[in-house]
């Protein structure tokens, strides 16, 4: 028997290959082309159009590297075609295996209009059913010639990935131009056959029904005449339809299906590439949508709607039609699919505000679904963020890449930091591109792990990344398989349909608490360091800009910026995609973002002057400004001072040490930096506690050897600590004019400065480091030995903190060798703990070892650059500066506070005037995170705050200006419910982590704010 089913396997994948499948276009004519070449970057489409155009036939090359052709085809359907349908076949010169990472297409009308996309496995256009026989027909292709940069084979270096390195040869090679008949009983019988021989596939071998239908499939076969395979079709379709009409078992899986096109906002192309790609899947899936009435589509990433309506209006009015009979879905209600490791809390917050917001005003629809399949983990943050925000559902996939430990549920609720609980799905088909073969089908019953408790899993269904979304094949496959014996019950519907039945169903789904850790794609947490200080800077530079004009409105009538500051926002939420902040897209998209960052912190510099200047008056004078949600130097949090007022400590003191090298001191710690510019003690004066590991010198630079098996700009893998370097040798060690101590080294091609400083009346030690890189394939990193015996480490998310820990005692343990962290990481030891804080660092690593003595030594080191090749061949090459700093006898809060405070530096300002805050809090453990203008231009104060220690809060703010009325609102500012305010003051407790927005009305009517729409 197993010889019969090879045979006929190996029969049906030949007759499917050359004999029926080329018969669905039994007969052709060519199409006449000619092609014009785009000089520069892609042009608008009248201007493509109407430029003048070269003969070409097919085999000709075309296409260099991120080129734009423009290819007009003509011809007339032949007069013997009438009464038959005919398509437009139209081949680009496409490679079948490589969909969405090549080269595309988009099929205009003579006026412009849209008509489809072109992509390997979808390049027919529709010309007419039936056709009257000489019809003219004209169309123009918009073609780009993206170049291949990922095919999966070893990730080789290659300067394609910038359009200032590749080079200018042509790319592709012009294939079938075409008008055909189309036979759409071969089609049918075609679509017949492989949703069978996936059947057969997925069937275990001695299950009767997989022998039913192979005998199906002989008997089909026998009935085709290969020399007339049109006129046989028929006839062999119905040798298959008792099979296809066998219906599923009662106890069948279901799957619920879902037209998607994941599409990277950037990643193997730029971003002006992606306003292509997504106007070419839209402009297929709305077509789709008109052919097919039981398809569904769901589409995330509100930036990608809003790239359409601002360069394709006439797709757009495509899709808002489609939205509004309810069958092209918008989904995710964030801007766009961010990375959720790295954003800090407001952008994160900010993700779901513009996102959300987008998908309100545009088509009065308020997203329910965050839809995340493809970032690279996901952070205990997000349950709270996704309730706040309006949304009840979650969903992922990419936690099916994880290497070591495979997750333990596919439908559960997820619990985040503070205790919040979402419902999420994690689809078996461990697919967010999904082709509902047979196979898929199988593996994600197979898979499904709650079996006998839950009977739906969800599937996102379509080509990705510009391989054009969802194809009619894929919807032809859901209609057979919508009550098949032997299959799971595929039927299209809208994800909250899904969601709403697999809640019912499963309202006790199994909890599982934190993060959700990828076991994967950890080096996304360091390379690329610029665009990640991009990130770090922008954000509290919007922080700043917000706090400083919100002030100065109230106080002096100062114009807020709203339109500027929403469209900076935006600008940094899409750099937050994650392909873009994660630093793992071609060296052209980091080269734009570099450039990007720049402008964004040159306006926001600009906005924060004309706010602070507004505030600080023009009389002569320093006035200090403090946005940090802590006070400083006399200064209390989110206000400003003259500098008259402000403390003036005691200079910190520096002299020689024994052996070599400096020793400084502030009065509250003692440093000992020896002849090779090494840390080795650090003592707290008020304890006499060193907080070093005896013997062990920390800020110690050290280099690794760092080639992972795959994903080169992606991964980290375990076995790069197997070989280290420890960088000890200096060039100089000196003192400084000021005080410090500056250390150079130099090390193979590259060069290390270091200013290392005791900051006077603070309990810290400053590490100021510059590196000139020039490494490749290595990884640096800077130690910290600490004196210290803890279990675990906090370290600083979104609004709070999660614990990791240090030991290795499972594989759960093991594999966050290398995890994510914001300002600081935190460790204790019962009554003493120490604090590491950065300005733009997010990669770190722990371990702890015993030593002789018998005691522990617990190793924290931050992750400075990497320098991998592949796809931006130079990553990171250059100059960078990171600080950070070491904070002993640090508990919690010191962590949190000195967290802020080394990333939102004070501001030294003209004038004379001092600024009172306009919110305080009297627990310190409350951290106020933004201070704004109501989105909607009312003028009423928006407040964001959070418990930031992990324990209950009741804290008391005081306003700073005169309040009529507070809410509790939704990250959207939409009020949830009424707060007293009582003599400028609001009593408000929060739970471990709790996230608060207050609105509050500076109007004297008391009316209760309206949401925005």
């Amino acid at each position: 028997m197993h010889n019969d089913r090879a045979i006929t396997e190996a029969r049906l994948k030949r007759v499917l290959d050359e004999r029926i499948r080329p018969a669905v276009y039994p007969e052709s004519v060519p199409l006449d082309v000619g092609v014009w070449q785009a000089p520069g970057e892609p042009v608008p489409v009248p201007e493509g159009i109407a430029a003048p155009r070269e003969p070409v036939a097919p085999g000709a090359a075309w296409g260099p590297a991120w080129g734009t052709s423009w290819f007009t085809v003509s011809g007339a359907v032949p007069e013997a075609w009438a009464g038959r349908t005919v398509e437009a076949v139209l081949d680009l010169g496409f490679d079948g295996n490589m969909t969405g990472f090549q080269c595309e297409g988009l099929v205009h009308r003579d006026d412009g209009s849209p008509v489809k996309g072109l992509n390997p496995r979808n390049h027919w256009v529709r010309v007419a059913a039936p056709a009257a026989g000489g019809e003219r027909v004209r169309l123009h292709i918009e073609a780009a010639s993206n170049p291949v940069i990922l095919d999966y084979r070893p990730f080789v270096p290659t300067e394609l990935g910038d359009r200032e390195t590749a080079d200018d040869r042509p790319r592709y090679r012009l294939g079938r131009m075409d008008l055909a008949v189309f036979d759409e009983a071969v089609w049918e019988l075609v679509q017949d056959l492989e949703v069978l021989e996936g059947l057969m596939k997925g069937l275990p071998e001695e299950a009767p029904r997989r022998w039913e239908v192979l005998r199906a499939v002989e008997r089909a076969l026998d009935a085709v005449d290969l020399q007339d395979v049109g006129g046989t079709a028929a006839r062999a379709r119905e040798r298959l339809a008792g099979v296809l009409a066998a219906p599923a078992h009662a106890s069948a899986h279901r799957i619920s299906a879902v037209g998607h096109a994941h599409i990277d906002s950037a990643w193997l192309w730029p971003l002006r590439e992606t306003v292509r790609k997504v106007a070419r899947t839209t402009s297929n899936m709305t077509a789709l949508l008109e052919d097919e009435p039981d398809f569904v589509y769901a589409m995330s990433q509100a930036q990608q709607f809003a790239w359409v309506k601002e360069h394709r209006p006439e797709v757009w009015a495509r899709v808002k039609k489609a939205v509004a009979e309810g069958r092209f879905v918008p989904v995710g209600g964030m801007w766009v699919e961010s990375d959720t490791n790295m954003p800090g809390s407001e952008a994160l917050a900010r993700q779901f505000v513009h996102g959300k917001r987008f998908f309100l005003d545009e088509f009065g629809i308020d997203t329910e679904e965050v839809w995340l399949p493809d970032s690279f983990g996901y952070s205990a943050a997000l349950p709270q963020l996704v309730r706040l925000s309006g949304s009840k559902w979650f969903l992922t996939q990419k936690i099916s890449w994880s290497r070591t430990n495979t997750f333990p549920h596919h439908t559960f609720w997820w619990e985040g930091l503070d205790g919040t609980r979402v419902f999420t799905h994690f689809p078996p088909i461990d697919t967010y591109n999904a082709q509902l073969s047979g196979e898929e089908l199988a593996h994600a019953v197979r898979n499904f792990r709650e079996k006998g408790r839950a009977t739906r899993s969800l599937a996102p269904t379509g080509w990705g990344d510009g391989g054009g979304g969802t194809t009619r094949e894929m919807v032809a496959r859901a209609k057979r398989l919508a009550d098949l014996e032997g299959s799971a019950r595929v039927v299209f519907e809208r994800p909250s349909a899904f969601f709403e039945k697999a809640h019912a169903e499963y309202r006790d789904a199994p909890v599982w608490a934190g993060e959700l850790y990828l076991e994967l794609h950890r080096a996304t947490l360091t390379s690329q360091a610029r665009t990640k200080q991009g990130n770090r800077r922008s954000e509290h530079l919007l922080h700043e800009a917000e706090l400083w004009s919100a002030t100065a409105a109230v106080r002096t009538g100062f114009p807020y910026p709203y339109e500027r500051l929403d469209r900076l926002w935006k600008t940094v939420l899409l750099h937050q995609f994650h392909d873009i902040l994660p630093g793992t897209s071609i060296a052209w998209v980091h080269r734009e973002a570099a450039r990007t960052y720049a402008e964004v912190a040159e306006e926001l510099e600009a906005v924060i002057q004309e706010a602070v200047t507004a505030l600080a008056g023009d009389a002569d004078g320093t006035v200090v400004f403090n946005a940090a949600p802590h006070g400083r130097g006399g200064v209390p949090a989110l206000s400003a001072r003259p500098a008259s007022g402000t403390l003036t400590p005691e200079p910190p003191t520096a002299a020689p040490r024994e052996g070599g090298g400096y020793v400084l001191s502030n009065g509250l710690l003692r440093a000992e930096i020896n002849g090779r510019g090494l840390l080795v003690s650090v003592r707290d004066a008020a304890s006499g506690r060193e907080t070093l590991a005896p013997g062990e010198p920390a800020n110690l630079l050290q280099l690794h050897q760092d080639f992972p098996n795959m994903w080169d700009a992606w991964d980290v893998d375990e076995f790069y600590r197997n070989t280290v370097t420890d960088l000890v040798d200096a060039d100089a060690v000196e003192l400084t004019d000021d005080g410090a101590v500056r250390v150079v080294r130099s090390f193979g091609r590259s060069r290390a400065e270091q200013r290392i400083a005791l900051p006077a009346g603070v309990r810290r030690v400053d590490i100021d480091t510059e590196v000139d890189w020039h490494e490749t394939e290595k990884f640096l990193k800077a130690a910290f030995p600490l004196d210290v015996r803890a279990e675990r480490i906090a370290a600083e998310t979104q609004f709070g903190h999660l614990h990791r820990p240090t030991h290795t005692n499972t594989t759960w343990d093991a594999a966050k060798f290398e995890a994510c962290t914001h300002r600081f990481v935190h460790l204790e030891e019962n009554g003493w703990g120490v604090a590491l804080v950065n300005d733009s660092t997010y990669g770190y690593d722990v371990t702890r070892d015993v030593r002789a003595d018998g005691g522990t030594t617990t190793t924290v080191r931050l992750s400075l650059l990497r320098a991998p090749r592949f796809p931006d061949p130079r990553t990171d090459q250059g100059v960078h500066r990171f600080r950070y700093a070491l904070v002993p006898a640090a508990d919690i809060g010191d962590a949190v506070r000195e967290g802020y405070r080394i990333n939102l530096p004070e501001r030294r300002v003209p004038g004379d005037r001092g600024v009172k805050p306009l919110v305080h809090s009297t627990d310190e453990a409350v951290v106020v995170s933004a201070v704004k203008l109501a989105d909607d231009g009312s003028g009423d104060v928006v407040l964001r705050l959070y418990e930031s220690l992990g324990g209950r809060a009741d804290a008391e703010l005081s306003l700073g200006f005169e309040a009529t009325s507070a809410h509790r609102c939704d990250l959207l500012e939409r009020p949830l419910e009424a707060v007293r305010v009582a003599a400028g003051t609001i009593a408000l407790p929060l739970r471990p982590f709790e996230i608060v927005t207050l609105r509050v009305a500076r109007d004297h009517d008391g009316s209760r704010p309206k949401p925005r729409r």
